[in-house]
């Protein structure tokens, strides 16, 4: 099968060459679907694996994001059938998605929306999980819920700020806000639903008092050595902070939240899959869901540029646009030609 891969490249370097290879088909195991992948999505998580791993021997392939059709099953798979159109997020220990054929477990896999393409659904996976548990397991907000509370979404124009925004506006009662630095992504967090949209590289504070604002939540999806201080200062007592990125523990004095009690919320969408926990299928349950909200209209696919066929070349344009801090919403890349 045509996958692509790097075999080789320094730890802290994003530049491993990435190649074009062959690699032999996989088999599936018990709980696996085997899956001709269509289309996939780039996320940050592809270029800091990029930079953090050096294969010992072989290839590593990445890509954490994939729609597709099931040419395959496990013996003991049976949610999914030969021919079905699934999407999904793989899972961060085993070969990525960037390949014609690639083997996942079922429980962390979803019947693709019907009313997206192939391409429009492989955007969706990583940042709707995330999304998802940030805002019900983390934060244990119910569904309906959250009247007179705020939201602040630090970051709100990339691939999960874009699924944040949406979930809390359509499944909550939350006031949501939004930052972003540029007109076109203020208008592309508008266009989800943020009620407001601030400026991340101005004064946060100022425009939050402006509004008589005072969050209860905010998710620090991007710069949160940065934005820490400012995350602190402004959160409400009580409140509750969560966070994506990788900030460096060193930077950040955690001690600035005990004066108001405020909670500290890490989310890892892997690690249902990396430990195996008792409550993988929930994955599977929150993909359908997402599926039927956008088959019903209440959800968009946050795909915002097809970036050409699956290839080296491509996905290294692909990783350069995420690297840059440019991308909005997410970028895909369909068939392998």
């Amino acid at each position: 099968m045509k996958a692509v891969g790097y075999s080789r490249g320094e730890r802290g370097s994003a530049r491993a060459p990435l190649e074009d290879i062959e690699l032999d088909d996989p088999v599936p195991g018990p709980r696996d679907l085997l899956v001709e992948v269509k289309a996939i999505s780039v996320n940050p998580v592809d270029v800091k694996v990029r930079s953090r791993v050096t294969p010992e021997t072989g290839y590593q392939v990445l890509g954490w994001d994939a729609s597709g059709v099931v040419r395959a099953v496990g013996d003991e798979a049976g949610h999914f059938s030969v021919g079905d159109e699934v999407f999904y997020a793989g899972a961060l220990e085993r070969p990525g998605t960037d390949s014609e054929l690639h083997l996942v477990d079922e429980r962390i896999v979803g019947h693709k929306p019907a009313m997206l393409s192939h391409a429009e659904a492989a955007a969706l996976p990583l940042t709707s999980i995330t999304a998802w548990e940030l805002l019900f397991d983390r934060f244990s907000i119910p569904e309906g819920a959250g009247e007179g509370d705020t939201l602040l979404v630090i970051g709100g124009a990339g691939g999960v700020g874009s699924m944040l925004i949406q979930l809390a506006r359509r499944f909550t009662r939350l006031q949501v806000i939004a930052t972003a630095s540029r007109p076109e992504t203020r208008q592309w967090c508008e266009r989800l639903g943020a009620h407001r949209v601030i400026d991340h590289r101005q004064d946060m504070k100022a425009a939050l008092e402006e509004s008589g604002t005072e969050p209860r939540y905010i998710a620090g999806l991007t710069g949160t050595e940065e934005h820490f201080p400012f995350i602190a200062d402004a959160i409400a007592p009580q409140g509750k902070f969560g966070l994506i990125d990788d900030p460096d523990p060193s930077s950040i004095d955690i001690g600035l939240l005990k004066r108001k009690s405020v909670s500290l919320h890490w989310e890892f969408m892997f690690t249902r899959s990396m430990f195996g926990t008792d409550d993988i299928e929930a994955q599977r349950r929150l993909l359908e869901r997402v599926a039927d909200a956008v088959d019903d209209g209440t959800l968009i696919t946050t795909a915002k540029r097809l970036a050409g066929s699956i290839n080296a070349a491509n996905l290294e344009t692909a990783h350069a646009l995420q690297e840059s801090g440019g991308a909005i919403g997410k970028t895909v890349l369909e068939g392998f030609r």
